[in-house]
């Protein structure tokens, strides 16, 4: 009778195969969170980095382009030149911060991770309760 089991043995068996799954199923998710943080970081380096060389390039060549507007309105109109130049660019730049900013109240950080934890608990309260 060595391959009979008692209730109790049974039910410990029970126990460590769902603890053997929920440790599984966390190592999963937790290895997801890491893979999504490597990922986020690589692309936040890369946004910064094109983002400080494309503001080195708008600058000069916003630089050479008032300059120009000013040169070429140097006799007639020089000083409203300077004021629609400088108007332009401080318009310019405050859309620009106003995008910056919706984006970066934008959610992406660990999106796919929290997406699968709510899908995981779904799943186990619809085995809970079969009613659902």
């Amino acid at each position: 009778m060595a391959g009979s089991q008692g209730p109790a043995q049974r039910l410990l068996g029970a126990g460590k195969r769902l603890l053997s799954s929920l440790l599984a199923t966390g190592e999963t998710r937790l290895r997801l969170a890491v893979l999504e943080l490597e990922e986020e970081r690589a692309r936040l380096v890369t946004i910064a980095l094109l983002a400080g060389l494309s503001l080195i390039l708008l600058l000069l060549g916003l630089g050479t382009l008032t300059t120009l507007i000013i040169v070429v309105f140097w006799e007639s109109h020089r000083l409203t030149a300077i004021g629609v130049s400088a108007a332009v660019l401080l318009l310019g730049g405050m859309l620009l911060a106003a995008w910056v900013m919706r984006m970066a109240r934008q959610r992406t950080l660990l999106a796919s991770t929290l997406k699968h934890l709510a899908l995981d608990r779904e799943l186990v309260e619809k085995h809970r309760d079969p009613e659902r």
